[in-house]
């Protein structure tokens, strides 16, 4: 009862909860200085703001929101000039003009394809698979995708079907199949494929409608009107999709002797890989046509697949084939089919009163009825002597199946009728093309082996830069199995039927099943629909997260009656509804949002604020932000003039010596190994979908500052520069370093402290007095100068 109860309670919350609401939109709040607001959105701030007795800060100086501006769209920072030039426009456009800028520069794509990135849970490795080649080579195309669609403007409902379900979608552009990397860049937890499809709903759930769906695997969600049945609904969709061995092109590739040696070596390694696994099941297809063999996978067939899998050990046989078997046999007795009504007829008397039975299915097949036709050749085989038990069905089917087991077509209609069990197009011992699908029907030692020579073919893939680029994608099974859930999670353990649907809590108690192959592009259209409730709220909550540094709701992958409740629901609400009505635009999106007052703000909080609503959960200014890890890597190497601004391609190893100049969205992800520097700076982890990254201070990026060779090489192109010339006056280097990295003038003391300090530096010796060899080279004093403000708070915060 208490059970009862308890899921009544989870039930009523999907009317209850806000999230579960569709969006309304709500009138725009009067309030007492109107003039304060530039949108609507600063009105309903404003009205909280006022509420509370508070008031919004002062707007921020120009230099401070052109910096933010650069930083929050492209992730570098402007230029001095363009400082300036922004000083000088006071025109009432003036700041739209800079946004509407940013928005079409190619860097804004980068920027913010990388927060998607995060959510994605975006590595170019698999994480720990044994065996196999760990990396995924083609792991970048998605990757570029992602840039590539934010800087077109892609309308967000269909960045997200195409991610889910590009491959069922009517298109020209191959380029689209690459979005499906959102599926399949995962971890591959030892090629445990319950665990693959969990983090595939996870990733799509708590990345596009922020639902903890992953939680109700073993149990109905203890918070979220989320049953198992649900989940393995949807579990269905992703167990019916599979990843094809040979990924299809998206790239014409240049035609030249090094593309050809590349074709020619990999077709040789495919080859030997081809062969061994085709020999191994050639060797393992004249083992499954003897009549022993037919007879045991007939009998196999009838077990339940839990005690079936635990068995097939005991009994060598393959799972996988059984399988086939049992579908095949079930696919027969649907079609009525002559072949095998009389193993039907037998099964059905199986048990303990099998022998009492025998003579009326013996009189039956003597005098089969025209509703229940019987093969000729079977009734000839039974007509004798009646089987002693079902066992000895099976060995006569066995045997006469393998009697007519011709490789060529059979003259006799009746023999070829029966020749079609083993060789035709449905058989149960067809078996795929080498790959993936194929190794796993080898025995153990043969797949082992399958494994290293499929391992050598996709080390070399990975690491020629001659390989053209593909996109990873997953296709719809050939045929779909039914699911079932899964009690406690258990595979092996199944219940009752489900029918691939959408969630409950969104759709209603009875949803309609998905009827189309896999159900994938159903699914992708029910996230993207204007009637989800959650998709449009869950995104402009992402987007306000990066621009003020929290969102309007603070769990931003969660948005079940666990969250935290949004600050600003009626905002939230409108920005939604415009977001939709501006057909999905995340570029739009933006300039409503840095186009406000509220947006506008300077980050200084007044006392009251600071006493009254120390969070700034109402927004009464801008929220300080520190650079992340790849905004500061990136401005410093914008700074020294070596950030190469080429867009896409394959990864690179920042971590080496010298560091490559390419931006950090391009860095090579090792999901297992992730570097150091990655984490002292608290980069997403890539095991699982990232709905904002934590903000820590420790020593190591204190030490990385000071000491690391990556950041002295950026002081040498800082200093190489030609504004910085050696032969320049002090104060002047001192003015256009003050530039260079802070795009203003430097005021007179901060001048005389330069100068001091450069006087002081060069006065030391470089020995120690005592007439020996020199010590290690010391940092020169401009230097030493450069990298104090490189490292300073004015260039590694934001405003």
């Amino acid at each position: 009862m208490a059970f009862t109860v308890c899921q009544s309670i989870v039930a009523a919350t999907a009317t209850d909860h806000w999230a579960f609401r569709k969006p309304v939109d709500p009138p725009i709040p009067a309030v007492s200085d109107p003039g304060w607001a530039a949108n609507p959105i600063d009105s309903f701030v404003f009205a909280k703001l006022q509420a509370k007795g508070l008031s919004p800060a002062k707007p921020a100086d120009k230099r401070t929101l052109i910096r933010r501006a650069y930083f929050d769209l492209t992730g570098l920072p402007p230029t001095a000039a363009q400082v300036e030039a922004f000083e000088a426009d006071s025109s009432p456009d003036a700041f739209a003009k800079v946004v509407d800028e940013l928005l079409a520069s190619p860097q804004y794509g980068e920027r913010w394809g990388r927060y998607w990135l995060d959510v994605a849970r975006y590595s170019d490795t698999k994480g720990y698979v044994f065996q196999e080649e760990r990396k995924y080579p083609y792991a970048y195309t998605y990757r570029d995708w992602v840039v590539r669609s934010l800087n077109d403007d892609l309308p967000y409902d269909q960045f997200l079907i195409q991610q889910i379900a590009a491959d069922q979608l009517q298109s020209d552009d191959k380029q689209s199949l690459a979005a499906m990397g959102f599926l399949t860049v995962g971890r591959r937890f030892l090629n445990s494929k319950p665990d693959i499809v969990d983090d595939r709903l996870d990733v799509v759930f708590r990345g596009t409608m922020a639902l903890t769906v992953g939680c109700a695997r073993c149990h109905d969600h203890k918070f979220d009107p989320i049953p198992t049945a649900d989940y393995y609904s949807l579990y269905s969709v992703f167990n019916n999709s599979i990843e094809p061995t040979d990924l299809p092109l998206i790239g014409e590739p240049e035609h030249n002797a090094a593309y050809e040696k590349f074709e020619q070596d990999a077709a040789k390694l495919q080859g030997e890989y081809d062969k061994y696994v085709q020999d191994r099941l050639n060797e393992m297809l004249t083992d499954l046509r003897t009549p022993k063999r037919i007879a045991d996978y007939m009998m196999a067939s009838l077990q339940p697949a839990m005690r079936q899998q635990r068995n097939q050990d005991s009994q060598d046989l393959n799972f996988a084939i059984v399988n086939q078997w049992r579908t095949y046999l079930q696919i027969k007795a649907k079609d009525n089919d002559s072949v095998f009504a009389a193993w039907r007829k037998f099964v059905a008397i199986s048990g303990a009163s099998f022998g009492e039975k025998t003579a009326d299915v013996m009189a039956a097949i003597a005098q089969p009825d025209s509703q229940h036709p019987l093969h000729p050749l079977v009734v000839k085989e039974f007509s004798e002597n009646a089987p002693s038990n079902l066992r000895d069905v099976a060995d006569r089917y066995g045997a006469l199946l393998a009697r007519y087991d011709k490789p060529d077509q059979l003259p006799d209609e009746s023999e070829e009728w029966l020749r079609q069990v083993l060789r035709g197009e449905d058989s149960p011992l067809k078996l795929p093309k080498p790959g993936a699908d194929a190794e796993r029907l080898l025995r153990r030692d043969f797949r082992d082996k399958a494994a290293n020579l499929r391992k050598k073919v996709d080390e070399f893939k990975a690491n020629n830069p001659s390989a053209p680029p593909r996109a990873m994608v997953m296709r719809d099974a050939p045929n779909m199995e039914p699911q079932r859930v899964f009690m406690r999670g258990n595979a092996g353990n199944p219940g009752e039927a489900v029918k691939p649907h959408f969630l409950t809590c969104v759709s209603g108690e009875t949803p309609a099943a998905f009827s189309h192959g896999s159900g994938r592009l159903e699914l992708a259209q029910a996230i993207a629909s204007k009637d989800n409730p959650l998709t449009a709220r869950v995104m402009v909550n992402r987007v306000w997260l990066h621009h003020f540094g929290f969102g309007l709701v603070r769990t931003p992958s969660d948005f079940g009656t666990r969250s935290d409740p949004p600050t600003h629901p009626e905002l939230l609400d409108y920005l939604a509804i415009r977001f939709m009505e501006d057909g999905w635009s995340i570029k739009k999106l933006h300039r409503r949002i840095m186009l406000s007052a509220t947006y506008q703000q300077s980050s200084e909080a007044s006392p009251d604020a600071q006493q009254r609503d120390a969070d700034n959960l109402l927004l009464s200014h801008m929220n300080r932000q520190r650079l992340d890890l790849e905004a500061m890597r990136d401005s410093l190497m914008y700074v020294s003039g070596k950030l190469d601004l080429t867009i896409g391609g394959r990864p690179v190893d920042i971590t080496v010596d010298p560091a490559p100049n390419r931006r950090m969205i391009y860095a090579f992800i090792d999901r297992q190994n992730l570097p150091g520097v990655f984490r002292n700076f608290d980069f997403a982890s890539p095991d699982a979908t990232c709905p904002r990254r934590f903000s820590t201070t420790v020593p190591q990026q204190a030490l990385f500052m000071l000491n690391s060779p990556f950041l002295m090489q950026q002081v040498h192109g800082v200093l190489s520069r030609p504004e910085l010339k050696d032969d320049q006056p002090i104060d002047q280097r001192i003015e256009a370093l003050y530039a260079l990295l802070f795009e203003r003038k430097p005021t007179k003391d901060e001048i005389a402290m330069g100068r001091e300090f450069i006087e002081h530096e060069a006065s030391i010796p470089d020995d120690d007095g005592s007439g020996g060899a020199k010590k290690l080279k010391r940092l020169s004093p401009w230097e030493k100068y450069a990298q104090v403000l490189m490292e300073s708070n004015e260039f590694i915060f934001v405003d």
